[in-house]
This record gives C-alpha cells, structure tokens and sequence, in this order.
C-alpha cells in the first residue's frame, strides 16, 4: 500500500529574467526543505522552482530521493485514481511551479494541441510533448504583466501615432478588426532593428498626453528598453497592442492555449497543463526567437480586455471553515485552491477524486493526512494521492496552495 502523502524536494531553473539570488521566492521556497541539497548562490538569478513531474525539472520524493514520476508509477491506480488515468494517463496532467522575475519574460504564447502535436512531430528537440499549455498565474507579491490584446478600439486609435502608421495595412478597411492586428502584430515582429530603432526612439519624443488613457506606454517604454535594448520588436507590440496589468497578492490572470503573454515583474504561483511548449518573438536575443510566421498562425485573440484576464477566486465549498478560496480556470487539467489560515485557526479540506500538490509559502503549523501528522512550513511541499482529507492547524498564520485534478 503506498504512501499518499509524501514530501517533496525541489529545483529551480536559472535564467536571465530571474531574481539574484535569495530576492527570489522561487529559490528560497526550494532552500527551505528540510535535508535538500539545493543551495542559494548569490550569484545566480533563479527564475522557476518546479514542483511537479515534467523530466525537464521534475520532484523529488524527500524521504527517499525517487523521481516522484517513478514513485506514482509503481502505484498509479492508488496515487491518481483510476478515473484521472482513464483521462491523462500515468503522468501528473499539472506542471505547477513558483515564479521569480526581475525583469521581461520572452513575449510569447504556447501553442494549442493540434499545432503543438504538428511541431513536436517535427521538432521534437524544441518541442518536447504534443500537448497543450493553458495557464494561471496567481500574485504572490505585486505582479505586472502583458496579457492578451487591448480592445479594438484603443488599438485603432494608438495606431494613428505617426511613428507607428507604417506598420498599418495599406489597404485600410472599414474597421479595424482582428486581421488588421494580425497584421499590425507581424508586421511589428518582423520589422527590421533599425525600423524598431527608429519607431522607439520617435514614440519616446511624442507628447504623453498623445497616448490617451494608456499613460504607461511612455513610462515603461524605458524601462523595457533598459532590459532589452531599442531593437527589440516586443517592447512594441506589448505596448501598443497588449493589455498591461499590475495585480496585488491572492490575484491572477488565466492565459489560454494560444494566448499572447509577457510577465514583467514580481513573484508568483503559477500552473499550467502539462507541457513545456512555447514560441517567442520577442524580449528574448534574436537567435532565440521563434519563426514569426508560425508565431503568427498560432495566435489567439482572446482575450481583448484587460478585465477579461482576469482569473477570479471564489469562495470554497468545500471549505470547513472558511479559510480557502478556489481559482477554477476553465480547463479540466487543474483547479487551484488558495487557503490563508490565521494563526490559531483550523481548516479543513475534504478529498478530492485525483491527485494534489501542496506548496507552503508562508507560515508554521500541523497537518493531517492519511492517518499521520506532519510539519508544514514556508517552503515545504507535498504530493498527495487521490483520496486524503486535508486538516490544518495554523501555529504561526498559514499561506498554502493547493493544486488538483479537477
């Protein structure tokens, strides 16, 4: 009989848009397993803590060191249900992580089943499962980001800018619609650097008032060439075509297959379906870029608001006491619950018909599970098998997320 609820130790990844050393929630949460081997260096900028069973950067069980992957294949009937195996097979159908970013993620999108089954085929080096990749971010800290495309209309009239009338359709129609940004965004992603150049350098003479409501244009056109330099081609199509939003703590954004994103700034818990697929056009070294036409054939243009981003939480039915609210994005890979339980206070969660991944991100207490008692605090993760009762006990107040099988 295996051991359903079992500690886990986990990595993180490093790239250049992450945070230095320990100013990144992402490797603190990994430093803080008791007996891990992964050490902060201060060096280092540590973007993604991973705490699924991707091989890219998979978890590990605490106790014993196994791939949790190989820990749930000896008892996947037990561990996932027979139900979840009947949908998704043997392998966990969620990649959860904890996010750091000091500055720009690529500006990117993660292609639907259909087109990431075709580029895996062909690409099986860059694209490494043919699966889908839908997502939610939920703020952790103050979190801003790019996100889908504005509404037609403020489109439209940014585009009467001078500087930006030659990325236009020369054959102008009656209303500006989603072809018209198709072609505005392709043609931005593939102009020139010394086009980029220029277009850059000429918005940042124009009046502020000139952009209307969208004052942050001006004011992060700076900063994302601090990051990125003036030839980068996604500093404009951010600007001009995207949604900036700034989210406090307990918010977040769902991003569809398919859906236009560029996090900029802030820490997060973010869970998508299982895949690591992506295409990038921008705030990236131009070698890193994907090819601008299958960017452009995989593009969604949903959402078109920035309200219409926005991923919000509920109250938990399942909740004993109150303490957790639900984030159910509209996909059946995942729901994400979000407990805050104050110091003192108890919650209880009931089982669920799959498996879960409990993060720890603040706090000191008990948990209760499967007949054993365990210690919970910041930093400590768990998996968790199909099945188990949840009870808390907060000592010092508690902050956990929770991921399942829907």
């Amino acid at each position: 009989m295996a051991q359903k609820v079992v500690q886990l130790k986990c990595y993180c990844n490093e790239y250049p848009w992450g945070k230095q050393g320990s100013q990144s929630a992402a490797a603190r949460v990994a430093s803080k397993t008791p007996g891990t081997d992964f050490k902060i260096d201060e060096s280092k900028p540590y973007a993604e803590m991973w705490y699924g069973t991707y091989p890219e950067l998979p978890a590990y069980v605490l106790e014993s060191g196994e791939n949790l992957q190989d820990y749930i294949n000896k008892n996947p009937d037990e561990l996932l249900g027979k139900r979840v195996i009947q949908k998704f097979g043997h392998d966990l159908p969620y990649l959860p992580k904890v996010l750091s970013i000091a500055k720009a993620l690529p500006l990117q999108l993660h292609p639907n089943k259909d087109m990431a089954s075709e580029l895996h085929k062909k690409y099986p080096d860059n694209f490494t499962d043919p699966n889908h990749k839908p997502e939610i971010a939920v703020a952790l800290t103050k979190f801003e980001a790019f996100c889908g495309f504005k509404p037609l209309n403020d489109i439209e009239q940014l585009m009467l800018l001078e500087p930006l009338q030659r990325f236009l359709p020369q054959v102008k129609k009656t209303a500006f619609d989603d072809q018209s940004l198709k072609y505005v965004v392709q043609s931005m992603l593939s102009a020139s650097e010394s086009d980029v150049k220029e277009v850059e350098e000429a918005l940042g003479k124009v009046p502020k008032e000139a952009f209307g409501k969208h004052t942050n244009i001006p004011e992060l056109l700076p900063r994302l060439q601090d990051q990125y330099g003036k030839t980068d081609p996604g500093s404009l199509v951010a600007l001009i075509t995207m949604n900036y939003l700034v989210l406090q703590p307990g918010e977040s954004i769902y991003i569809p297959a398919d859906g236009i994103h560029a996090y900029l700034a802030g820490d997060i818990i973010e869970c998508m379906a299982r895949s690591n697929n992506v295409l990038n056009t921008g705030f990236c070294p131009k070698a890193d870029r994907n090819n601008v036409e299958t960017f452009i054939q995989s593009l969604t243009f949903s959402p078109h608001d920035a309200k219409e981003a926005i991923l919000p939480s509920k109250p938990y039915e399942g909740s004993k006491n109150g303490h957790t609210k639900i984030y159910a994005p509209p996909m059946s890979e995942f729901n994400m619950l979000a407990s805050d339980i104050p110091s003192g206070a108890t919650e209880t969660l009931p089982a669920v018909s799959g498996p879960s991944s409990l993060l720890c991100s603040q706090g000191w207490g008990e948990l209760k599970a499967d007949g054993k008692t365990y210690e919970i605090k910041e930093g400590y993760v768990f998996f968790i098998g199909q099945g188990v009762e949840l009870e808390f006990s907060a000592k010092e107040a508690l902050q956990l997320f929770n991921a399942y099988v829907v």
